[in-house]
């Protein structure tokens, strides 16, 4: 299966944050399955860390290199995902996770999220 976390779960993930279940942290460990980030969470990431809206152990290069140790797979942002996002209903206000469930459509993949908003758009959420 292919799954798309939102930024909070990886970062969750990453620092192994008792706020993810350990079934999901078990979905994200298994090896049937593939574990996508996209660079629209490693963009929010590095906005966040520069004005001070998040703390991590290390900065957006340190960060990137965890996700890549992780194993996880980088999810470029391509204009079918720019044309689904302009398809959407406007649920959510973030344009992060607008992007982030439009990619989850236009790919076709699970998304693993706590946001009640992405789970109000029609697709498969984890969680």
């Amino acid at each position: 299966m292919d799954i798309l976390l939102d930024t909070h779960a990886v970062i969750w993930f990453l620092k192994g944050n008792e706020k993810m279940p350990k079934s999901t942290r078990g979905i994200v460990c298994s090896p049937e399955n593939r574990k996508y980030v996209s660079i629209a969470s490693m963009w929010e990431v590095a906005i966040k860390l520069s004005s001070g809206k998040l703390k991590l152990d290390n900065d957006i290069n340190g960060f990137i290199e965890t996700i890549e140790d992780n194993g996880f797979l980088l999810l470029d942002i391509s204009p079918d995902h720019v044309k689904t996002i302009a398809e959407l209903p406007f649920i959510h206000r973030d344009p992060f996770d607008r992007m982030l469930v439009a990619q989850a459509i236009a790919e076709d993949m699970m998304i693993m999220t706590v946001d009640e908003n992405i789970a109000k758009y029609d697709i498969n959420v984890i969680w």
